[in-house]
């Protein structure tokens, strides 16, 4: 298994890579399914580290969101390169006033292997592909009315976005979902008994109305090829 995580059938990852764990919200509240690195992060399995990953992610994205992304981007590499210069000639200075050989202070971060192997990137591409094709099937499906109770269930999320427009602009939304993914798993871990009861309920009553409203529209059960069928036999 790489780092990447295992791939299954059609290109679909059985231990999701970095990347799919963090954009599948579905994923966070099931450690068993996120890459080891992001579980213990977003699970503050190491307080220390989660920390530190949350505090500078929060304050990036605080900058980017009142000045621009050149800016930020230049700022920050700005203060890593002064920190950097400055621990190196720190341990420099210490290295001749202690005679002694330590080497460059950043010796075994230059020695990492940072390139891309053909595999890796086949299989994050197998991944995108995937999650690509899958999401504009499900537009197609959504769109075109294959089951009319899941596009009027789109239907009502579409709505309920265009109030989350108005309040909210796309920075706001990232930084929510920021904060969202590094407070939400921990919450509903420590809580998970009490919250999956309340889940529960919430459940069976959205299943009693969309099972009335598919009684109401019987045509809503049937695949389109379902539905010709039955025109046919007329």
């Amino acid at each position: 298994m790489s780092a990447f995580g295992e791939t299954g059938q059609n290109g679909v990852c059985k231990q999701r890579p970095l990347i799919c764990s963090i954009l599948d919200p579905n994923a966070w509240f099931k450690p068993e399914r996120l890459h080891p690195q992001v579980e213990s992060l977003i699970y503050w399995r190491d307080v220390k580290k989660s920390g530190i990953v949350f505090g500078a992610g929060l304050i990036t994205l605080a900058a980017i969101s009142s000045f621009s992304v050149i800016s930020v981007f230049a700022y920050l590499s700005l203060l890593t390169l002064f920190g950097t210069v400055a621990f190196r000639i720190y341990k420099s200075v210490t290295q001749a006033v202690q005679k002694t050989n330590e080497g460059h202070p950043f010796k075994d971060y230059l020695e990492l292997d940072l390139t891309l192997s053909h595999e890796k990137v086949q299989n994050i591409a197998g991944v995108a592909v995937a999650h690509i094709n899958g999401f504009i099937s499900e537009l197609r499906r959504l769109f075109l009315v294959e089951d009319i109770i899941d596009s009027i269930k789109f239907g009502v999320i579409l709505w309920v976005f265009t109030y989350v427009g108005a309040w909210f602009n796309g920075m706001t939304l990232v930084i929510l979902a920021f904060v969202s993914l590094f407070t939400l798993p921990k919450v509903y871990e420590n809580n998970k008994q009490s919250i999956d009861t309340h889940l529960d309920l919430v459940r069976s009553k959205l299943t009693e109305i969309t099972d009335k409203i598919r009684v109401a529209i019987p045509i809503g059960n049937k695949k389109p090829e379902a539905a010709a069928e039955s025109e046919k036999d007329k």
